[in-house]
């Protein structure tokens, strides 16, 4: 198992001294301590709508907002990211979960055929912080979308600035999600664009970026995908988990992403929320021990075949 210790975490400038302290005890304990992040993804209720959680081949135990509360509660993840307004709901009933609260959001209704995606902000950090406070919830910091291409992305690059400078003023960590995306993008999987998604990560100062998964014909993806880790710098990348995929071949991808691209963790979602409870537990520890515990894909499956 890799594992850093408290001076091994690079505190940003931007963060108060007074806050640096809580800082390092957040990335500590958001990374489990190793520097790698296993965020379990919890979004897409409203990115994709009702897509993810109800139709053929998706079990009935994932119809239920609560049952990715369920899972967060009793896996192991590094951090669970969703909106505010889920957290509020059911927070009160797993207060030991550790949060990032989501703070924009869009369906996926209108097309870019039709208009080029905007993702304005819900909440600022402020409130978050307040919210924080009044619940008492183990909140570890925030996450911002932004559609790079889009003819809207300079309004999304100033309100992701602001997010990440006010959130490492309370010692808490950003999640950007970066996807080029927009009717000036002609290849959104385009290994050279993502670098270019996650230099823009590092120039805004984020913690972590998480972009998807490039493809380019003729080339391994786990190659290719070096070049974005490269252009990140001090800002660690995480790859999307993407659509299901059958959990050998999901857990492969993920240890390739971090033992030859050099990615520090990953972010899923459906892949371990489409399913039932138990099941889902168990693929959630699996993509855990391949994250955050440097399991190899052998002993992962083992975790998630292990009834």
């Amino acid at each position: 198992m890799v594992s850093i210790n408290k001076e091994d975490v690079i505190v940003p400038l931007d963060v108060p001294k007074a806050m640096r302290e809580t800082y390092v005890n957040n990335f500590m304990e958001m990374t489990r301590g190793t520097g790698r992040l296993m965020l379990f993804a919890g979004d897409q209720k409203v990115e994709h709508l009702n897509d993810d959680f109800y139709g053929e081949g998706v079990p009935v135990d994932d119809a239920d907002p609560e049952h990715l509360f369920r899972i967060a509660s009793q896996a192991k993840i590094g951090v669970f990211a969703t909106q505010l307004g889920l957290i509020s709901r059911y927070g009160m009933d797993y207060r030991d979960v550790p949060y990032l609260v989501k703070v924009n959001s869009k369906t996926n209704l209108v097309e870019t055929a039709q208009a080029d995606p905007f993702s304005n902000l819900w909440y600022d950090v402020d409130q978050v912080v307040e919210f924080k406070e009044n619940s008492g919830l183990n909140i570890l910091g925030v996450g911002y979308t932004i559609y790079l291409g889009s003819e809207f992305e300079a309004e999304m690059l100033v309100q992701a600035a602001q997010i990440i400078y006010d959130a490492h003023q309370h010692g808490m960590l950003s999640v950007l999600w970066i996807y080029p995306r927009g009717t000036a993008v002609k290849d959104e999987k385009d290994p050279h664009l993502i670098a270019g998604a996650t230099g823009v990560g590092a120039c805004l100062g984020t913690d972590f970026v998480k972009v998807n998964y490039p493809k380019k014909e003729g080339a391994k993806s786990a190659e290719i995908f070096k070049e974005a880790i490269r252009a990140a710098g001090r800002t660690r990348v995480v790859c999307a988990g993407g659509t299901s995929d059958e959990a050998e071949a999901f857990l492969k991808k993920l240890y390739d992403q971090i033992h030859i691209s050099g990615a520090q963790g990953n972010a899923t979602g459906r892949n371990i929320h489409q399913k039932l409870l138990g099941e889902a537990v168990r693929m959630c520890n699996a993509v855990y021990a391949v994250t955050v515990e440097d399991s190899s894909v052998e002993d992962a499956l083992k975790i998630y075949r292990d009834k």
